[in-house]
């Protein structure tokens, strides 16, 4: 059977796990987001392995979604012969002794709900990238399984043998197993998967009672919303572009990259929806992140992305017992781009900053301090906006003078002189505010032109890609600006095809796109409502929306001519795309009366 993005995703922001609509994890990795998958049949399934399935015996069919407003799975299997059961899958996650309690753990109910449910629970593990098998002991509540740098226990109270054997037994009212660290479980293992599901449900809907959300298109923006926070590893910060590796952005493209890394130019999208949504904890705890990455570079370059652990170094490398998804492969651990020059970056770690300074919510508060320490990104932005750099496509094998590079860097420049304002500096405000006048007249002189009436992707360029989107965003142009008007319009000449906006279409290192890069027809339904297009933006928010799976989950790209999803699953980026687009477009809930 082959592999697909029909996936819903669980976790507690310490582990992630993907289901199929069978109720399979078929992805996951301990003991964090970019951790040894062991849950891995997504990217190896011929191998008959890396997954944990309960299997009911004659099959017939099967349901499947979340329970509302909440990261918690719900799966119904019916036989042939009129029996059925649920299965409830979660991570933990709540309040406990005043600290989040968020294990290493996978929590699985099962419940009998008509007739004789016979199953079958097949749990099969593996370690080093797919390669290896844990070491198997057991006792008699639990088995563990032992890998090289990690130890699993289950604890139960389904039948040992069974388990090991994988034999069927009938369900005769609930289950239990849980999955977690190699620990003692103190309670009994129905109880204390009870007492988890119901702290757990808990959690999720008083956190989705708290969100500012838009009247119309809440369910999407909710799903979105848990899905951004399931994306976040709290002990960091950090939020990771997506939970898995190597999805082709096309079939057979070779565009497989490993996306469970904190891309710094997410940040100021990502801070955006979280400030908007009213998410202020997680949007706190990912700019504390941001700053400490960015202090630690001091006067230094600014790498595009870190490990959730802040690390630096994040090296490539091909795992080979993992064929890949659909046997599309390679499928690469790590991400090389740590190493590449994205000028981008700079505007993207003091946007995301700037909101330390200006929202009177956040615990920590923009001092001179901070942004003394941001001043030496706006130095280095100063510096190297029109240098080439690799952009944020991330081309591998080539590097121009971007023009989205450049504006960003300009956008640092001009949010350092905002916060100079704001903090009453007015020599250093003086200061950014005439380095980012400069910097801006370069990009309108060098970028503009003048045969196309457009901005171009790059300094004295003829083609355009879907970052100038963005062009107002950042505020680098009004939204009135007629060449705004004119840059959307050559976007759509050159790059809307069937529908959607493609990031661009000329030639890279892997050829041609040939899929459609989800969050840049958000961008474009966001510069459509800015230009007054509202009727446009609205009708192209509805179709983006009914790409969504089954769950209202998005990968990164979509094949604009079947509407499957390609990509890393679940994209932030996506999602992040879908929560700004609606709020922009909602009619406000005063005028919903």
């Amino acid at each position: 059977m082959n592999a697909s993005l029909d996936l819903a995703l669980i976790g507690n922001c310490t582990v992630g796990a993907l289901l199929d609509g069978m109720g399979r994890i078929v992805w996951g990795c301990y003991p964090r987001f970019d951790g040894d998958p062991v849950f891995c049949s997504l990217l190896n399934a011929e191998q008959d392995q890396g997954f944990f399935d309960i299997e009911l015996i004659d099959f017939a069919r099967a349901e499947q979604a979340y329970v509302e407003n909440t990261a918690i799975v719900r799966t119904c299997l019916y036989d042939t012969r009129g029996g059925a059961v649920e299965i409830l899958d979660f991570a933990p996650r709540f309040e406990l002794f005043g600290r989040m309690f968020r294990p290493t753990m996978l929590v699985r109910r099962l419940r009998r709900l008509e007739g004789s449910p016979r199953l079958r629970v097949r749990l099969r593990p593996v370690c080093d990238n797919g390669r290896a098998r844990p070491t198997t002991t057991w006792g008699s509540n639990h088995v563990r399984y032992v890998m090289p740098a990690l130890a699993l226990r289950l604890t139960t109270d389904v039948s040992i043998t069974a388990i090991l054997d994988e034999t069927p037994f009938f369900l005769e009212s609930t289950a239990t197993l849980l999955l977690g660290p190699d620990e003692t479980v103190h309670d009994s293992a129905a109880e204390t998967g009870r007492r988890f599901l119901e702290e757990t449900e808990r959690y999720w809907q008083e956190w989705v009672r708290f969100l500012g959300i838009p009247f119309e298109w809440q369910e999407a923006v909710i799903r979105a919303a848990i899905t951004l926070k399931l994306n976040a590893y709290d002990d960091t910060g950090a939020i990771i572009a997506a939970m898995t590796t190597s999805i082709p952005e096309s079939a057979n493209s070779g565009r497989n990259w490993d996306y469970r890394y904190c891309w710094l130019r997410d940040g100021y999208f990502v801070v955006n929806a979280l400030n908007r949504l009213g998410a202020t904890r997680t949007m706190e705890r990912y700019l504390a992140y941001i700053v400490n990455v960015a202090a630690e570079a001091g006067a230094g370059p600014l790498q595009p992305v870190f490990g959730i652990d802040g690390r630096a170094r994040i090296d490539e490398r091909i795992a080979e017992g993992l064929a890949g998804y659909r046997g599309m492969g390679p499928v690469r651990i790590g991400n090389q781009a740590y190493a590449q020059v994205q000028h981008d970056v700079y505007g993207s770690a003091v946007l995301a900053a700037t909101h330390i300074f200006f929202d009177q919510r956040l615990t920590r508060r923009g001092d001179v301090t901070l942004f003394r320490q941001l001043e030496a990104l706006g130095e280095r932005a100063a510096k190297s906006f029109d240098q080439p750099d690799a952009g944020l496509w991330e081309l591998r094998n080539s590097s121009h003078v971007h023009t989205f590079s450049a504006v960003m860097c300009w956008a640092a420049c001009d949010r350092l002189a905002r916060i100079a304002t704001r903090l009453a500096l007015a020599d250093r405000a003086a200061h950014w505010q005439g380095t980012a006048q400069r910097i801006h007249a370069v990009i309108s002189e060098r970028a503009w032109n003048w045969k196309r009436s457009c901005f171009a992707a790059t300094f004295e360029g003829a083609t355009v890609d879907a970052s100038l989107l963005l062009l107002a965003e950042v505020g680098f142009l009004e939204a009135d600006d007629p060449r705004f008007a004119t840059t959307v319009a050559a976007i759509e000449t050159d790059l809307l095809r069937d529908g959607y906006i493609y990031r661009y279409l000329v030639k890279d290192d892997f050829g041609e796109p040939e899929n459609a890069f989800l969050v840049c027809s958000f961008w474009y339904v966001n510069a459509l409502a800015a230009l007054g297009r509202r009727d446009e933006a609205r009708s192209l928010f509805e179709k983006l929306l009914a790409l969504r799976n089954r769950h209202g989950l998005l990968a990164e790209h979509i094949d604009p001519r079947s509407g499957e999803q390609w990509g890393n699953f679940v994209q932030t980026y996506s999602m992040v795309g879908l929560i700004n687009a609606a709020i922009r477009l909602s009619i406000r809930w005063d005028q919903a009366f």
